[in-house]
This record gives C-alpha cells, sequence and structure tokens, in this order.
C-alpha cells in the first residue's frame, strides 16, 4: 500500500512507535492497519537507506525474547510490546560476504560500522587484543578526523568506548598506555575521510571468527549441547565452549530444503544420497528464528551470485560517480594545497635566502673580526712572553734578595748574641767593681784601725808605718786606674752593630724591582674571540638551506597515479598492518594477565600457532562429502 494512501485522512486511528538506531532515534504515528512492511519503508525513507535488504525491525515479544518484524504481517497482530510508545530497534538484519564489493551507500556503512563496533565492544565478536587497537584507531579517525599534534590532548579518548572490557582487563596497562598505543596508530590514518575509516574498520572486522554469526543453542540426537551459527555463507556448527572455530559447516549451495517440526530442524541436503541434517533447539520460536534468518541469508546468497538489479546497478554508477567526484574534488584539494604549499615554500625560500645573504655578510664580518683577534692575539702572546720573561727575572731577584736577606738576619742574630753576651759581661763586671769597692771600703776601714792601732802601739816605728802608707797609697791609686780602664772596655763592646751600606742598596732595589713584576700583571689584554659561534651556526644554516628541495607539478601527476592504484595499496598497507600487529602483540605479551585468559583466546592462539584463519578454517570443515559431515554431526 502507498504510504501517501496510508497515511491519508487524519482521523484514521494510530498508535505511537519509537525507532532506535544506533546513531538516532525516531517517533511516528502509525496507522492501526499498517503492516511491518510500511513501517519498514518509512523508516527507510526517513533516514535515506535504499539498502534496506540487510536491516529488519527488532523488538523484545511477551517472554521476553528477541524476535523481528514480519514485514507483511500487521504490526498490531504481533507480539509486540504493548506500551506507548511502542519501541523498536533498527538493525542489521543479515551480512554482506564483502563490505567492500557489496555495500553500496554510505549510510548502509555507517550502520554496519556501528553495529559491528557496538558487538565487538559487547564482546558478542571475539577480537584479539592487538586487532582491538587497531580497529580502535579506525574508529578514532572516523569521529575526530585527522590526528592533530597541535590540538590533540591527552586523556580524550574514553576506553570503554574503543575496547572491549575483556582486552583491558586481561593486561596489566593503565589508560594512558593503550591510548598511546591507539594514537601511534591513528596518526597513521591521515587524510583518511569518515567513510573510508569505516569500511577499513568493517573490512578487518569481516575477518573476525565470530563476525556476521548468529548462535542458537541446539542439540543432535545424541543430546549433546550444541551451538548452530547462521551466516551468509551457510550453517556452521560450534562445541559449546568454542564458538570461534566451527567444526563442521554446510555451505547454502549444498542445502535444498528446510523443515522445521516445532523443536525439531530438518535441512535436507542437494546431494540426495546423503541423509538429512536433523538438529532440535528449545522452543519452536527459536526453529521460526533460524527458518527466517536461514531463508534471508539463501535468498541473498543466491542473489550474489546473479547479475545485479537495475536497481542495485543505478546505486553502484551513483556511488562510483559521487566516489569519482568526492576523488576528484580531493586532488582539486590536495593541488590546491600543494600550490599553497609551494607559495609559503617559495617565500620561505626567498626568506631564507635573504637570511643566507645577511648570514655570509655576518659571517665575512666574523672572518675579519677572527683575523684582527688572531693578529690581536698573536701580539698578545709576544706581550705575554715578554712579562713572563721580565716576571722570570724578576722571580730570580727576589730568590737572591731572600738569600742576602737570610744571610743579614742570620748575623743580626749573631749580633744580637754578641751584644747580650757583652750586656751580661758589663752587669758582671758592674757587680764585681761594687764588689771591689765595697772590699776597698772594708779595707780602708781596717786600713784606719789598723793606723791607730799601730800609732798606739808603736809610735816609734812611726817612719816606718808612712813609708809603708805611701806604698799602699801607690797600690790604691794604680787599682783605681785599672778599674776604670775595664769599665770603658765594657762600655765600648756593648754598642749595636749597623748594617753594611751594601746590603741596604741591595735590599731597595729588591723591592723596587717586586712593584715592577706586581704591576705588570695589570697591563696584560682580555682576549675573547666573540663571534666565532656565530660565524659556525651561519655556516649551518646556510648548508641547510642549499639542501631545500619544493613540490612541483610532477609531485601532483604522481599523486594522482597513487590514488588509482588503491588495490596495489590496500595490499601494501595490509601487509603493513600485520607487521605492526605482530610488533603489538610481542610488546603488550610481557603485560599479560595470564588467569584472566579465556577459552576463546586460547583457541585464537592455537589458530595463529597453526596458520589458520577464519577462511581456511571453513574450508577445512566444509571438506569431504555431505554424508560424511552429517555423519560426524551426530556423532558430536
Amino acid at each position: 500500500m502507498p504510504l501517501r494512501n496510508l497515511f491519508r485522512g487524519r482521523s484514521a486511528k494510530s498508535f505511537p512507535v519509537k525507532i532506535v538506531t544506533l546513531d538516532a532515534e525516531l517517533e511516528f504515528n502509525l496507522p492501526w492497519r499498517a503492516n511491518g512492511r510500511d513501517l519498514f519503508d518509512l523508516v527507510g525513507r526517513t533516514i535515506g537507506l535504499r539498502e534496506t535488504w540487510y536491516f529488519g525491525l527488532q523488538y523484545e515479544d511477551s517472554k521476553g525474547d528477541f524476535a523481528w518484524l514480519k514485514m507483511e504481517k500487521k504490526v498490531q497482530d504481533q507480539d509486540i510490546p504493548r506500551r506507548s510508545p511502542v519501541p523498536f530497534v533498527f538493525l542489521a538484519k543479515f551480512y554482506p560476504e564483502d563490505v567492500s564489493e557489496e555495500l553500496v551507500q554510505e549510510v548502509t556503512q555507517h550502520l554496519f560500522f556501528l553495529q559491528v563496533k557496538q558487538s565487538i565492544l559487547n564482546m558478542d565478536i571475539y577480537c584479539p587484543p592487538e586487532m582491538s587497537v587497531l580497529l580502535a584507531s579506525y574508529a578514532v579517525q572516523a569521529k575526530f578526523g585527522d590526528y592533530n599534534p597541535a590540538t590533540y590532548q591527552g586523556g580524550a579518548l574514553s576506553m570503554k568506548e574503543l575496547l572491549p572490557q575483556r582486552v583491558i582487563s586481561q593486561y596489566q596497562m593503565t589508560p594512558e598506555m593503550w591510548e598511546e598505543r591507539i594514537r601511534i596508530w591513528y596518526a597513521d590514518h591521515q587524510g583518511m575521510t569518515r567513510d573510508e575509516a569505516e569500511m577499513e574498520y568493517l573490512k578487518i572486522a569481516q575477518d573476525l571468527g565470530m563476525y556476521g554469526v548468529n548462535y542458537f543453542n541446539i542439540t543432535n540426537k545424541k543430546q549433546t549441547e550444541l551451538w548452530l551459527g547462521v551466516t551468509a555463507l551457510g550453517l556452521n556448527v560450534y562445541e559449546s565452549e568454542n564458538k570461534l572455530e566451527p567444526k563442521i559447516s554446510f555451505p547454502w549451495s549444498e542445502i535444498r530444503n528446510i523443515i522445521v517440526d516445532d523443536k525439531k530442524f530438518t535441512i535436507r541436503p542437494t546431494d540426495k544420497t546423503a541423509p538429512n541434517f536433523v538438529f532440535f533447539s528449545k522452543n519452536s520460536r527459536m526453529n521460526k528464528l533460524i527458518l527466517d534468518l536461514s531463508i534471508g541469508n539463501h535468498d541473498l546468497f543466491k542473489r550474489r551470485r546473479k547479475p545485479d538489479t537495475i536497481e542495485v546497478q543505478q546505486m553502484k554508477a551513483a556511488a562510483r560517480e559521487e566516489k569519482l567526484r568526492r576523488q576528484l574534488a580531493r586532488e582539486k584539494q590536495l593541488r590546491e594545497e600543494v600550490g599553497r604549499q609551494k607559495v609559503e615554500l617559495e617565500q620561505r625560500l626567498l626568506q631564507y635566502q635573504e637570511e643566507m645573504r645577511a648570514a655570509n655578510d655576518a659571517l665575512r664580518r666574523s672572518e675579519e673580526t677572527a683575523e684582527l683577534l688572531v693578529e690581536k692575539s698573536r701580539i698578545a702572546e709576544e706581550e705575554t712572553m715578554l712579562l713572563t720573561q721580565k716576571a722570570s727575572e724578576a722571580e730570580q731577584e727576589c730568590q737572591r734578595a731572600h738569600l742576602i736577606s737570610a744571610k743579614t738576619q742570620e748575623e743580626k742574630m749573631i749580633m744580637e748574641h754578641k751584644v747580650r753576651e757583652a750586656e751580661m759581661l758589663v752587669s758582671k763586671l758592674v757587680e764585681e767593681g761594687e764588689r771591689r769597692a765595697t772590699e776597698s771600703d772594708r779595707l780602708q776601714q781596717e786600713l784606719i784601725r789598723a793606723r791607730i792601732a799601730e800609732k798606739q802601739a808603736k809610735e816609734k816605728l812611726t817612719g816606718f808605718v808612712q813609708s809603708f802608707n805611701a806604698s799602699i797609697s801607690h797600690t790604691a791609686v794604680n787599682s783605681s786606674v785599672l778599674n776604670a780602664s775595664l769599665l770603658n772596655a765594657s762600655l765600648l763592646n756593648s754598642s749595636t752593630p749597623h748594617l753594611p751600606a751594601s746590603a741596604l742598596s741591595h735590599s731597595l732595589v729588591v723591592g723596587s724591582s717586586n712593584d715592577m713584576a706586581i704591576g705588570s700583571t695589570g697591563d696584560l689584554p682580555d682576549l675573547t674571540l666573540g663571534g666565532s659561534t656565530d660565524a659556525l651556526s651561519s655556516t649551518y644554516v646556510g648548508r641547510e638551506l642549499m639542501s631545500l628541495d619544493l613540490l612541483n607539478d610532477t609531485d601532483v601527476e604522481q599523486l594522482s597515479l597513487e590514488i588509482e592504484k588503491e588495490r596495489g595499496e590496500y595490499l601494501e598497507r595490509s601487509r603493513h598492518l600485520q607487521q605492526q600487529l605482530r610488533h603489538l602483540k610481542s610488546e603488550i605479551e610481557v603485560l599479560k594477565v595470564e588467569e584472566n585468559q579465556t577459552v576463546l583466546d586460547a583457541v585464537y592462539h592455537e589458530q595463529l600457532r597453526s596458520g589458520e584463519t577464519k577462511y581456511s578454517t571453513l574450508r577445512r570443515t566444509r571438506s569431504g562429502t555431505t554424508r560424511t559431515r552429517v555423519a560426524f554431526f551426530e556423532e558430536l
């Protein structure tokens, strides 16, 4: 029913619905008689989506299970939530085999990017740590654009929005350490647009083992708990503890018919000699959901192997035109940018050339100054040598003066010693003179007494006494003369000796020589080679400028050729990314917390060790006949 007829008339009974996509919320008033197709087409037209065959509307039924809205059935007749507005989630129901070949519209790529990213963060899709960091860098590029070191701020990235919690808990790494590793790869995505970054994200994510797989609990006839995976390529069977590596696989090309009987699910292979593939689910609702997904994936599987419809061809042509237009616009922008850079570089070159000329002038002046300083240095060295020679002679003269002074001091000490001895001798002589004077007085008293005695005793001997007294008087006079001469000799010997005149004259000469030597040191010039550092710096700048080169038109043509070689660049980039992934894996391996490793981690590491990938595993699980694979399933 056309939408314009569906919504004609305001009196028609309607009910509100709320559509939640991964980047927006939409609300409509839906007519009561509208079916699922009407609502789905309304959402598709609102968001501008034409590749609608991948998507569906999901809701939670009355039993708490998630179900897909049926297109040909009225919305109100389905087991939708009975509340207002009625909530639906617009999600991808089916996945392409190759995102780069099948997804045409940017809005389709964006919706798939958001859903796959959310599934990885919710750990519904297993992603190894090193791959998680790489995908996070593409997510940052899609959200923030090119990396700019000037405006980038550390701590701006939320690890919960970029890395699975399982990865964060498995390594002893801080958020800053994770962010630094994401930033390194983020800087490598320079020039990548949002849709290109999202497409690169999907190209890497589609190689993950759990990408695009809808899992359901099933059992075989032996009641073994298993997982059934419905994918774009066929049906996979997994062990209960390993949802990453299928045990067997049945491609859609081998499936002829599907029959649902309550909990029993029967698949008839195209090989009529092979037995039916039978499994059991928990309830009939799950079997119906498996059937719905199987039919949809089978139809898309056949559709991909047929020529594109007119609608798809038109969309691809429009997409190619839009891509070409953007490529031309980007080339034009690059040419303009290169032209601006060329003009800027030419201006900078002229500026550098002017600075180089100024530097050369400064260098020439510096060289002249250096030559002048060298000449001054030579003269200063000669003066220094002359002064050194004079200083050496003055030092020798000082040494001789010190020797003479030492001899004079020794003679002075000897003379002082002799003076002290003479003083002691004078002192002794004075004492001796006093003693002798005292003795003379005593002798005179005795003489008087003797004279009196003699006068009284023998007056008759007066003549004899007089003659005796004359002789005694003569003896006393001689003794006084002798004492006076000895005293004068002692006084002469006690006088202070004087230095020789030659010694005094020589000391004065030494003092003048010392004054000249000390004063002459103040006349030495202060030599500094200023300007030599500037000369070296100017020479270095000149050499750097001579190696400067500019972009030209040939570079622009080469850039255009490189853009056209997308396939080769992608392969080269893939090899580069593999090397980076191995490097990051080895770098963070030492920080791993072993007890936090899961079963899926062990399975992934075993796959790496054996060199298996998602596609090699699928080829291995499809090997053999359908009969042998069905028999293997029954024995699980």
